[in-house]
């Protein structure tokens, strides 16, 4: 998995606070046209061929972070345009990912390669072991003939040297259902009809030439335009920054937020509607029902696993809940929902009572251009405290625990959790289906799916390594209602 800290990562944050600032100062028209040439100076040693070809590059990413899909690209329209349409925009615009072709580095296809620790040695398990004696010995080093190469990888796992690796294409590489291939160009293309939302291209391509269409701006047009705007903040959030209890709400308060919910509440209520739910369903003689906070893997369930359709719990997500709670405290109130999830944006634009979904990124953003330094802001005092399992729904395994502490004969719940939607993930799943459509007998009658390894702390939009994002969650969740 790409570290979150790395050059494209930090080339993307810092477009959406300089916009964010632009904003706020009211002169994002203007002063949009010179983020590339600042980000690029004459004079700085380009990533690519020239200067010039990194500007056309930011430009594409500015129109990303604008909201914009950068396949309606046009070279001939000034970044003041893309701009002013951003901000005369009534509401966020699908799809919610979008590919930069100049951003693109049309890896070649995946395939193996002798590197030059060969030592050509006389056990050659890379040829005795490959099924298409593909592999020969020359000069001195095994040669793979990629025409006859079917890229099974047993060379590679039968090398004692690690002479042999793989080149993979990263964004394919991490796709787990086949949603991304290359075009005529060799250019990468996302088919939305397969695509599951969950980010692992986002996350891994290391030219962040896939980019989610940000909504930053919508939202701090509301908040200058003296809106209602309500903050919803998923428990992954809390865990992003090193804030106390309290800290979160006095900063979306200083952000110019009129309320702010944890939505960790409605995590409670999603527990306790799923754990009621698991009992109805087990009286009924269902053999098997699964978690449905996750709409990354719930999509997946629609378009890849149909057979678990009548699987998956009926329960809404805690995002849906809390923002029914936000809209009927408040009407009128502008709902934000803030989280590490790309495909938390597709539900919001789904659901009715999520006006807007912000990422972590989009609110580390806003608190830098507002000069927000969380650590510093005084703790207010909860409304609402969550439980200590409302809030562990950030992590893998969190909802079904939660879930077990609510039923009322947890002995009759046998829990299983599949830690992440990649290759063997939708494995699992395709497994978990045939015995749906069987009705057989499954090892686990509860199962929890986080599309991410770790579960939400490690989001395809986070700004905090996974590892301390679990430590800070702890503490977090400790503080919780018991």
């Amino acid at each position: 998995m790409l570290n979150i800290n790395n050059g494209a990562s930090k080339l993307k944050r810092e477009i959406l606070v300089r916009l964010a600032k632009l904003q706020l100062e009211g002169n994002l028209e203007d002063g949009v046209h010179y983020i590339p040439r600042e980000m690029a100076p004459r004079n700085a040693d380009p990533f690519r061929c020239c200067v010039y070809h990194d500007r056309e590059v930011l430009r594409m990413r500015v129109i990303a972070r604008l909201g914009h899909s950068v396949e309606d690209y046009d070279d001939e329209k000034k970044l003041a345009e893309y701009a002013r349409e951003a901000l005369a925009r009534e509401k966020p615009t699908e799809p919610m990912l979008t590919v930069l072709d100049e951003a693109c580095n049309a890896c070649v296809r995946a395939h193996y390669m002798v590197t030059n620790a060969c030592q050509a040695c006389v056990a050659r398990p890379c040829m005795m072991n490959c099924p298409k004696k593909c592999i020969e010995i020359t000069g001195g080093r095994a040669h793979i003939d990629p025409e006859a190469c079917v890229n099974c990888g047993l060379c590679m796992q039968n090398c004692p040297y690690h002479a042999i690796i793989k080149i993979p294409v990263p964004c394919e590489e991490a796709c787990p259902v086949g949603a991304i291939s290359k075009d005529e160009n060799g250019k990468e293309r996302i088919d939305y009809d397969k695509c599951t939302f969950c980010g692992a291209c986002m996350r891994e391509c290391p030219f962040g030439a896939m980019m989610d269409k940000s909504q930053l701006i919508d939202v701090i047009k509301k908040l200058m335009d003296g809106k209602k705007v309500v903050a919803m903040y998923a428990p992954a959030i809390a865990a992003q920054f090193r804030a106390q209890g309290g800290q979160l709400e006095a900063a979306f308060d200083k952000a110019g937020f009129a309320k702010t919910y944890e939505v960790a509440v409605g995590a409670d209520i999603t527990a306790d509607k799923e754990a009621h739910e698991f009992e109805e369903r087990m009286d009924r003689g269902d053999v098997l029902m699964t978690t449905s906070c996750c709409p990354a893997y719930v999509r997946a369930v629609h378009i890849h696993v149909p057979e678990l359709n009548s699987c998956v719990s009926d329960t809404r997500s805690p995002m849906h809940y809390t923002a029914a709670l936000a809209r009927q405290n408040d009407p009128d109130a502008v709902t934000v929902f803030i989280g590490p999830c790309l495909a938390k944006r597709k539900e919001g634009i789904d659901d009715p009572n999520v006006d807007y979904v912000l990422s972590a990124e989009d609110v580390g953003a806003l608190f830098v251009a507002k000069g927000i330094d969380i650590g510093e802001c005084e703790p207010v005092v909860l409304d609402t405290i969550p439980t200590t399992s409302g809030r562990n729904f950030a992590r893998s395994g969190g909802v079904a625990e939660a879930v077990r502490v609510r039923v009322k004969n947890p002995d009759r719940l046998r829990p299983a959790v599949i830690n992440g939607l990649d290759a063997a993930g939708m494995k699992q799943l395709a497994l978990y289906g045939k015995a749906a459509a069987e009705g057989k007998p499954c090892e686990a009658n509860l199962v929890e799916v986080m599309a991410c390894h770790g579960g939400c702390i490690a989001g395809p939009s986070v700004i905090t390594n996974a590892k301390v994002a679990a430590i800070q969650l702890e503490k977090y969740a400790a503080t919780g209602k018991k």
